[in-house]
């Protein structure tokens, strides 16, 4: 009786959510950038419980296809990896990833390993094991923490390092480093990888939308303009993360599971160009003078967006992910300095940023330690996606074959 009167109203309000559309009937839908899980599994059991989260995931995903809106991928984060591989030798412990990496394959879902590291005091023998796994596998996805409300974490700065040194090293084309990240300030249960994680409770559901085209057309109809550009961006987003937030709501109450909320931040790839979307609002290209208000009014609305927020809730600046991004770094309109300006009003980091290849493990220590500074400085998540080029130097394009990842110009190391 009781879970029927819930999914009643749990109806009763997706449907005032879907009315809302109305309001954006003028603008182009999202994609549904992730909509993601976090389970804890057994190894005895680990086929049938990704079964079973997989057919939670897929129910959010037709009800958001029902809608019109399309969805990217579907993605499962675990338990931490030591707690994933606890008690298993390294042998072992690498055929249980093997085997994950081969039915996400398979089924065709994202999986989620990570944290390697969460404080100082933990083993750096999983971030060597997550070297190994980056280095050889192709789907799956790790962190590790470099600053929390406990600290700068100056031992998993410098453990991070040496793994992306080592996954530059050994993995094709370098690109094993686009599915690690360094985060700092970055709770629980946010839908983006690699970021994403949980130390609790599986069972929990999450959402994030690939919205930097609203961005842009909303800031085209407003260039120059910033509280009518703060106010039209946060109805429009609104518009969407309600539909998500009542998605999530119904499907993980029918299940028993927990929705955790959407993280607004409007994602961007390809020709989705966050880039673009902020020339838009500019006239100018991205870096000039008007960038960093432009960030802030990103950041702004994402956080007045009046759902249940989960993640980073702000802007997401990936170089190489935004092909108008990859062409401006090639034309030096922005650099690693720039990022972390715009870092201090919005939710950026350093992303898919490329480097020498001859960079040290210490000279990607301080970038990372950099990142850790201003993110625990100012208690707002940041990320850093560093990803030496083998064999190459400044003034040279990267050669990454990853679909998702636009070949750009190696800068001099900052």
């Amino acid at each position: 009786m009781i879970r029927a009167r819930c999914a009643a109203l749990c109806t009763l309000a997706l449907a005032a959510a879907f009315a809302a559309t109305a309001a954006a009937e003028d603008y182009t839908k999202p994609k549904v950038r992730a909509i993601t899980a976090f389970v804890n599994l057994e190894r005895a059991n680990y086929i049938g419980e990704i079964a079973a989260t997989l057919a939670v995931l897929h129910e959010a995903q037709r009800g958001f296809e029902h809608e019109g809106y399309t969805v990217e991928s579907v993605r499962i984060t675990t338990q931490p990896l030591a707690e994933l591989v606890r008690g298993l030798s390294d042998t072992d412990a690498f055929a249980y990833l093997k085997a994950i990496d081969e039915l996400a394959a398979k089924e065709n879902f994202l999986p989620n390993i990570g944290p390697a590291m969460l404080r100082d005091g933990d083993d750096p023998r999983t971030m060597q094991l997550l070297a190994r796994a980056l280095s050889s596998l192709s789907q799956v996805n790790a962190s590790a923490i470099i600053a929390a409300d406990d600290g700068i974490h100056w031992k998993v700065i410098r453990e991070s390092a040496r793994l992306v040194r080592y996954v530059a090293d050994h993995s094709p084309h370098s690109q094993g480093t686009f599915s690690f990240a360094a985060t700092a300030m970055l709770g629980p249960y946010g839908p983006f990888y690699p970021g994403a994680y949980h130390l609790g409770a599986g069972e929990r559901l999450a959402i994030g939308f690939e919205g930097a085209n609203v961005v842009r057309e909303v800031f085209a109809r407003t260039p120059g303009n910033f509280d009518a550009a703060t106010a039209e961006l946060t109805r429009q987003l609104t518009v969407h993360a309600r539909v998500a937030e009542q998605i999530g709501t119904e499907v993980a109450a029918r299940h028993g599971w927990t929705f955790m909320g959407v993280d607004p931040t409007p994602a961007p790839l390809a020709d989705v160009s966050i880039g673009g979307a902020i020339e838009a609002y500019t006239g100018a290209k991205f870096g000039a003078s008007g960038t960093m208000t432009a960030a802030l009014i990103i950041t702004t609305a994402v956080k007045a967006v009046p759902v249940k927020q989960i993640g980073y809730s702000g802007l997401m600046v990936p170089v190489m992910e935004d092909k108008l991004l990859a062409q401006r770094w090639a034309e030096g309109t922005y650099d690693t300095d720039a990022l972390l300006a715009y870092s201090a009003v919005c939710a950026t980091g350093v992303d898919t940023v490329p480097l020498p290849g001859n960079v040290s493990e210490a000279q990607l220590a301080r970038i990372y330690g950099d990142v850790a500074s201003l993110a625990w400085k100012w208690h707002k998540p940041l990320a850093a996606r560093l990803q030496p080029v083998a064999g190459r130097g400044p003034g040279e394009m990267t050669g990454f074959s990853d679909p998702y990842l636009f070949n750009t110009k190696i800068h001099p190391l900052p």
